[in-house]
């Protein structure tokens, strides 16, 4: 994500705070929010999948990710 995009991003929520948004605003604040979200969680899912822990007997296991209970 830009710059640019991050920082409208933070301009429409001060807004928000201030005098309210225009129903336009809203949508391109939700969606630049969510755009940054997305953009974060695929950032960290590719560090995550560099990420090797150290075990008791010195050898290294790719971190894995946790099973949900059903």
């Amino acid at each position: 994500m830009e710059k640019a995009q991050v920082d409208r991003i933070n301009e429409l929520a001060r807004k928000k705070k201030t005098v309210g948004l225009t129903a336009e605003e809203v949508k391109e604040h939700e969606a630049l929010r969510r755009q940054y979200i997305d953009e974060f969680k695929e950032n960290l899912r590719l560090t995550l999948d560099n990420v090797y822990m150290q075990q008791e007997d010195g050898s290294y296991k790719k971190l894995e990710q946790k099973k949900k209970p059903n």
